[in-house]
């Protein structure tokens, strides 16, 4: 993907069958769709680094690099904390993400693409609580889990906590039963949805005001050639004093809100090698605060997460739970390999001023 070319995501209802891991998706909420069968991140490797709760899957983006075949088929799978106490102003220990990638050809699926209008012959696989290697997952994240229920042994969880949460919303009632149900509508999961790109339109405004800007140059320095007037001071003077208030913090919000504007619903802006769009001017990573990949190579820049998710994710209302400005998505830029398992990638969470809250999430 050219690195000047942005890709917007939104969200959309689908079949369920869509958002298996064999039609490779790029979704939202739910439980994850793994790509890489083998290597799954799992507790404490998923634990939020302030409360150490499990965290909850919140994105996942398929963005496969064509140029290297181990990359074919390549997802980062972002999960976050639920835990309001955790979103502290611009702190990222709350978030994590992930990535796994597979070559053409593997062990996990067909070297054929899947049919995009029929489901699978044996789409139904999620019914059951293993993944397709034969993986125990936890029946209310999804994510890998070893420990079963003492009584039944049928169960299994990823930890205590999803354990006891379990219980607690129906297995209390059905464990030991022939048939267990599993927790596809647990408080624990975000709302699930399909995540669709198209891309950026280029707009026709930038150039008109590089014109208008042109313009008004020349005819300043017409104006200059014939000496200053009095309007022509008084307008100066009214120009600087504007100029004291507009701060560079409202001039990076406004250029945020004006970006986004033709697109208000976009939820994911995604330019591998490109340049976030920041909310504020403020904690802007430098180079330095960027960790270089684990093999050594650069992160760099892949996609953010813009604050519109959260009108979708049935959370309560800003500033008394879960929040953002945006999430900052930064990736090893040769993608490289760790043997087979999923590699953590670094995130970086900018938020807004108390004052910009109520200025740009669509009701």
């Amino acid at each position: 993907m050219c690195s000047s070319e942005v890709v917007l995501g939104f969200l959309e209802e689908a079949e369920p069958w869509r958002l298996l891991s064999p039609q490779f998706p790029s979704k939202v909420g739910g439980k994850p769709a793994w790509l890489s069968q083998g290597g799954l991140p799992s507790l404490p490797r998923l634990e939020c680094e302030i409360c150490r709760l499990p965290m909850a899957f919140l994105l996942q983006v398929y963005a496969p690099i064509s140029e290297h075949d181990r990359c074919f088929h390549r997802t980062l799978f972002l999960f976050c904390c639920k835990t309001q106490e955790c979103y502290t102003c611009n702190d990222s220990r709350c978030m994590k993400v992930f990535r796994s990638q597979l070559p053409r050809r593997n062990e996990f699926y067909p070297y054929d693409p899947p049919s995009e209008d029929e489901p699978p012959c044996n789409h139904e696989e999620d019914q059951s609580m293993l993944s397709p290697s034969g993986v125990k997952l936890c029946w209310v994240c999804g994510c890998p889990g070893s420990k079963a229920c003492s009584r039944c042994h049928t169960v299994t969880y990823c930890g205590k906590n999803h354990q006891t949460l379990h219980w607690k919303h129906s297995h209390k009632k059905e464990c030991c039963n022939q048939e267990t149900s599993i927790d596809r509508n647990s408080s624990f999961l975000f709302p699930e949805s399909e995540l669709v790109t198209e891309p950026e339109e280029e707009e026709e405004e930038e150039e008109m005001e590089k014109e208008k800007n042109t313009k008004d140059v020349e005819e300043e320095e017409e104006k200059a050639a014939d000496g200053p007037s009095l309007a022509d001071t008084l307008a100066e003077t009214d120009l600087e004093e504007m100029a004291m208030h507009e701060t560079e913090e409202n001039k990076v919000f406004q250029r945020f809100k004006k970006k986004i504007a033709p697109e208000p619903h976009q939820v994911l802006r995604y330019t591998r090698g490109g340049s976030p769009l920041w909310v504020s001017s403020k904690y802007i990573p430098l180079d330095h605060d960027i960790p270089p990949c684990t093999c050594g190579a650069k992160r760099t820049f892949e996609f953010q997460v813009m604050p519109q998710l959260l009108n979708s994710l049935s959370v309560d209302s800003t500033g008394a739970s879960i929040d953002w400005g945006t999430l900052a998505i930064y990736t090893c830029s040769n993608s490289c390999n760790h043997d087979d398992q999923y590699c953590q990638e670094f995130i970086w969470k900018q938020d807004f001023g108390p004052e910009q809250h109520t200025q740009i999430k669509p009701t």
